[in-house]
């Protein structure tokens, strides 16, 4: 069956025109096709078939910083990153924030809660970012018209939690020497840009102390260390890369290590 487009009340609710006239320009478009069709949400598309569901959202761009949804907020809408990265967190009865995941481009957010009614967890862009947003009406259409997208949403959540078991596992059997390698490589992949020869991860210390469940002096004390050994750059908001070979082989000698 052939989706059709949002009616004028749906593209209201979106708040911003549809892709295809927020584009401009048949060549920003194909671009934008193309990433969709390389995310892990529309693996397999045909062109035709993401040619018409792009047409289906909106464009959205989000300042550094800037909340996403919050916490305990009505679902809305599922995006899927374009650039950029962001980060999921969630508070706690007691206020403090937590983080959970950093998103980066061709990863969908809020798409674990797509089918739920709040949010259950907050999202913030880490630095500027745009995404493709479609409303929960027309993603629950596509998600009912098109057995691969159900098939790789099924896969991204089997993911998420074999992350989390991973994760885990690393804090309860690993120093922290190699939970913390291990987690800049992971994020390196996801979400690391080059930067002047170097791939930078856009995340402050404290950030990586609570994704790896360890205290934040711990986490500075290493990477001051590593950053004398010329294997990683630790500045105060990001961590860059600049001798990945040392670094693998410093998780992989790390990880056999006994647990102290």
């Amino acid at each position: 069956m052939k989706l059709t487009q949002p009616n004028a009340l749906e593209r209201a609710a979106g708040g911003v025109p549809p892709v295809g006239h927020n584009f401009g320009h048949s060549s920003r478009v194909n671009h934008t096709v193309a990433l969709v069709r390389r995310s892990s949400l529309f693996s397999g598309i045909s062109l035709p078939t993401c040619k018409e569901i792009v047409s289906l959202a909106h464009e959205k761009k989000f300042e550094s910083a800037q909340v996403i949804f919050c916490q305990g907020d009505s679902v809305r809408q599922v995006l899927l990153l374009t650039s950029g990265c962001v980060k999921l967190l969630q508070v706690g009865a007691n206020g403090h924030e937590v983080m959970l995941r950093l998103s980066g481009p061709g990863e969908p957010i809020g798409i674990a809660e797509s089918h739920i009614r709040n949010h259950n967890s907050t999202a913030r862009a880490q630095q500027p970012c745009t995404a493709l947003a479609w409303d929960v009406v027309t993603f629950e259409a596509i998600f009912e018209r098109h057995a691969f997208v159900r098939r790789n949403m099924l896969n991204i959540l089997f993911q998420y939690l074999e992350d989390m078991h991973e994760r885990f596992r690393e804090i309860s059997t690993e120093r922290v020497a190699a939970r913390l390698s291990s987690q800049i490589i992971r994020m390196m992949h996801r979400v690391g840009r080059q930067v002047n020869g170097e791939i930078e991860i856009s995340i402050s210390r404290e950030e990586l102390a609570q994704l790896i469940g360890t205290t934040l002096f711990t986490v500075s004390r290493l990477l001051s260390d590593w950053d004398r050994q010329g294997i990683v750059v630790a500045r105060r908001e990001a961590v860059s890369v600049r001798n990945l070979p040392a670094l693998v082989d410093l998780s992989e000698t790390a990880a056999q290590l006994p647990l102290k």
